[in-house]
């Protein structure tokens, strides 16, 4: 499936998985071909829904053989198909062997990706960006995307060797904000070197931080930057910070998961900062 192909808002019924369209739409379960092709998926009436709404460029829906007595999966179909989708109504077998699960989700959406420049921080820096160095899990990305739309985050900043944003799990994780949340994502070393461009503070939490992170107060736009929770910042985005904080634990842990720790984070500086 070509990410420039045409579409001119068609209808296909489908009825085998051996299908070429069924194929392809599952290949993007694969990040090498959601690479390739600039696409991804969305599951779910309301992901699906939530993309529509949010304008992104759609390529395909598939839906349930019944989604016409359905009133807002009608509604997706006739809105997707107005903007040139191919729409697709499957049976229950096509549909579970798309989602590979037993209780397939109704409504498939194939949607094209969409990353940000480093350009977009500087066009809109504050009041915070959250720098994600390493995330491997996409669980607690998607997590993460959810919680930055929740405080009304900038963004954020994928650096390094993350997981992909826009795969299945990481997705369905964000519960729609990944249509909402602006995402970058660079190499280590272009991170490094536009760092001194950001217009305000860079602050890192990290176990050897000197500041208990509800002491942070600046009226300057903020870059958080979280690091993984096998090791942290690297000492490369640690030497960069200009303030490096901590969250205090009482207990026998010594770590927080990432997606809980950015968003004690970003929950401490959206009630300074907005009045959450």
């Amino acid at each position: 499936m070509s990410a420039d192909s045409p579409r001119s808002g068609a209808f296909k019924e489908i009825t085998s998985a051996a299908n070429p369209v069924v194929k392809e739409i599952r290949a993007l379960t694969q990040r090498k071909h959601r690479a390739e092709t600039g696409l991804f998926l969305a599951e779910g009436l309301k992901l699906v829904a939530d993309a529509l709404e949010a304008n992104w460029p759609v390529r395909t829906v598939v839906l349930n053989a019944d989604f016409e007595s359905q009133p807002m999966a009608a509604q997706v179909a006739a809105t997707a198909r107005a903007r040139g989708a191919l729409i697709v109504k499957a049976n229950q077998s096509v549909m579970a062997r798309l989602t590979r699960r037993e209780n397939p989700q109704a409504v498939i959406g194939v949607f094209r990706q969409h990353f940000a420049g480093l350009d977009a921080v500087a066009a809109n820096p504050g009041p915070v960006w959250v720098g994600l160095e390493d995330v491997r899990d996409p669980g607690n990305l998607g997590t993460i995307v959810r919680t930055v739309d929740a405080v009304a985050g900038a963004g954020i900043v994928l650096i390094g060797d993350t997981t992909d944003p826009f795969g299945l799990e990481a997705v369905r994780a964000s519960m729609g904000s990944i249509f909402h949340v602006p995402i970058v994502r660079v190499s280590r070393s272009a991170f490094l070197d536009w760092r001194p461009d950001f217009p305000g503070q860079v602050i890192g939490t990290h176990l050897a931080g000197a500041v208990d992170y509800r002491t942070v107060t600046t009226d300057q736009p903020i870059l958080l930057l979280m690091g993984t929770e096998q090791r942290g910042l690297t000492a490369e985005l640690t030497d960069v910070c200009d303030r490096l904080v901590k969250i205090p634990m009482a207990g026998k842990a010594d770590s927080l998961n990432l997606a809980v720790s950015t968003g004690v984070m970003l929950y401490e500086l959206g009630r300074r900062r907005l009045s959450l």
